[in-house]
């Protein structure tokens, strides 16, 4: 099983989980971050660096997250490779904890 970013991500992309991973597995987004599942290997290091909380093992995502298995899958074909921590988006503190930010998640490619 794979590592998957969740909603929590959403308008925060703190990146700190990117230096972490030893297979540069991340992908960016304008507003989110995804785990390549082709490439991750279940490593879990960048789960405790996410001070979103918004990373979880597949095999035990809860169901509210279900939809970000595909999420994931999907968007690291069109996002960039990111190997180096991006800055987090300006007001990620002020979003970090907020809920059903779904409709929030820009899909569209980064320059």
């Amino acid at each position: 099983m794979t590592y998957v970013v969740t909603e929590s991500c959403i308008k925060c992309k703190y990146g700190d989980c990117v230096p972490v991973c030893p297979v540069d597995a991340f992908h960016e987004g304008p507003n989110f971050m995804v785990i390549d599942p082709e490439a991750c290997i279940d490593c879990s290091l960048c789960v405790d660096e996410c001070p979103a909380g918004a990373i979880f093992d597949a095999s035990g995502l809860p169901a509210e997250y279900a939809r970000y298995v595909a999420i994931n899958a999907e968007l690291t074909k069109a996002w960039p490779l990111v190997k180096d921590k991006p800055e987090p988006l300006p007001d990620a503190d002020e979003w970090v904890d907020a809920k059903d930010k779904f409709k929030y998640l820009e899909m569209a490619e980064t320059a």
